[in-house]
């Protein structure tokens, strides 16, 4: 379980391809804190690690990962947003974050709001899924607010620490992200469906 609160932007040193797995090797300042078969949230996806050298670990994702999020179109370079797992008994910060991306979706404007920046996002919403205005959404991993929402459709507000310290300030229009819907929205919607 995760809060969606972005401890920091990980940077990927290497990734090695092995069948239908990538190994993603991505460097944080936090490693020597990490240990074997944590798991950790990167851009929302709940990985393993599986190794630790070099001031570097190493995490895979699976086919089935790299089909239903953004991390298969990563390269060596590329910044992810990385969170542990969160700890019982702290304070949770965000909302509840399973770190099970439910599908990917698309930035589709960044406007800037003059101190503060508005991103919409658009997503296929024949998946069932849905947001409230206030209701809690992840993006790449970070817990945000939905300040307007529409079916397939919805915007949040990103403050300078948000966009400074998280890839939200290298996001741009066309961009895929990885969306988990809040799990209470999840089940009520379910919970709907199967009643008609």
């Amino acid at each position: 379980m995760f809060t969606g609160i972005v401890e920091a932007m990980g940077r990927v040193k290497n990734i090695q391809r092995e069948a239908g797995n990538a190994h993603f090797e991505i460097e944080v300042p936090f490693v020597d804190e990490l240990k074997i078969d944590q798991s950790v949230a990167h851009n929302g996806a709940c990985l393993t690690v599986v190794k630790i050298a070099n001031g570097i670990y190493t995490v895979t994702a699976i086919d089935e990962t790299l089909k239903r999020t953004n991390l298969g179109s990563l390269n060596a370079g590329d910044y992810v947003n990385v969170e542990r797992c969160m700890k019982l008994g702290e304070r949770l910060d965000g909302h509840i974050v399973q770190g099970h991306v439910d599908q990917t979706g698309k930035c589709v404007s960044v406007e800037d709001q003059n101190g503060s920046w508005k991103y919409t996002f658009e997503y296929d919403a024949a998946s069932g899924h849905v947001t409230v205005p206030k209701g809690s959404i992840t993006v790449n991993g970070v817990s945000l607010t939905v300040v307007d929402s529409l079916p397939g459709k919805f915007s949040v507000a990103i403050i300078p620490y948000t966009y400074e310290h998280t890839t939200f300030g290298k996001l741009r229009a066309g961009d895929a992200v990885n969306l988990e819907f809040d799990i209470i929205g999840k089940y009520v919607a379910a919970m709907m469906l199967n009643r008609q």
